[in-house]
């Protein structure tokens, strides 16, 4: 296994682990003026670029893609695009944790997948089994199934207060 790959593929996982369970901390090192939600999705993008860049050292291309492949990241990346579609910017990058009000939100997929954005990441990863190794995979869902954990235990007295 390639270190700097494992490495690359698990370095969201703190990021995310320390702002769920230290929301004041970041709202404080955001700043007055700056939304915490926006700049956890810059710094998200930039960890998903590490994430990717890492694969390159281990990630081997064919074409044309296994059949299994279309429909897994075609339901995987629907998933996330329309979890991003009903809870827009703040509601996916944490805005609850950082003291919004996110209203809550009923429809398809919500009520009938639970954590549906993070099991549309991990179908999508695993429609890219021909590419990567099945390893960095599993890395990968385990960083997923970790935060799923972490964020299943939410205690709403924790959650940020705005700066005023």
């Amino acid at each position: 296994m390639g270190i700097a790959a494992a490495v690359g593929v698990l370095s969201p996982f703190p990021f995310y682990y320390w702002l769920w369970t230290s929301p004041q901390t970041w709202v404080a090192l955001c700043g007055k003026g700056r939304d915490p939600c926006k700049v956890m999705a810059y710094v998200a993008h930039f960890l998903k670029l590490i994430q990717l860049l890492s694969l390159f050292s281990v990630f081997t291309f064919s074409w044309p893609p296994p059949l299994y492949f279309w429909p897994l990241i075609a339901f995987g990346q629907f998933l996330n695009f329309r979890v991003y579609q009903l809870l827009g910017e703040s509601g996916t990058y944490y805005g609850v944790r950082f003291g919004k009000n996110i209203p809550w939100v009923t429809e398809f997929p919500f009520g009938y997948i639970k954590d549906p954005q993070y099991v549309g990441s991990i179908i999508s990863l695993f429609a890219c089994l021909s590419w990567v190794p099945f390893l960095y995979i599993f890395l990968w869902t385990l960083g997923y199934v970790f935060m799923i954990y972490v964020e299943s235990k939410e205690d709403p007295g924790t959650r940020a207060k705005p700066l005023s």
